[in-house]
């Protein structure tokens, strides 16, 4: 059994920048992509970004590109998300998962990918 835990989460001005951090539990950390997705209240969770398991590719969803920064450390078993110029539509619960599939990128941009998930945790953005 997988655990993954966010923490880093919490209230920001407009402008501002938060990073979140995902534990995972596990020695097979290093094999999986890792993904990250929000959820605002009243609406679908929606894909962020993604990492894969070496940390040499990312994707993004367009309305983050340019803002959001995944990154990974293997050997901390943890994944990042550095949020810069956060505006008040990046307010949601951000969760962290873990791919489906071992060393693959197959389905990283939809919650079908991905069969571990971490509690969430808030981010606020004010304006």
């Amino acid at each position: 059994q997988v655990q993954l835990v966010e923490s880093g989460g919490g209230l920001v001005q407009a402008g501002g920048s938060l990073r979140l951090s995902c534990a995972a539990s596990g020695r097979t950390f290093s094999s999986y992509a890792m993904g990250w997705f929000r959820q605002a209240p009243g609406k679908e969770r929606e894909f962020v970004g993604a990492i894969s398991w070496s940390g040499g590719s990312t994707y993004y969803a367009n309305s983050v590109k340019g803002r959001f920064t995944i990154s990974r450390d293997n050997a901390k078993n943890t994944v990042y998300l550095q949020m810069n110029s956060l505006k008040p539509e990046d307010t949601a619960v951000y969760y962290c998962a873990r791919s489906r599939f071992v060393r693959s990128t197959v389905g990283l941009t939809t919650q079908g990918g991905y069969d571990y998930w971490g509690q969430g945790t808030q981010v606020t953005v004010s304006s």
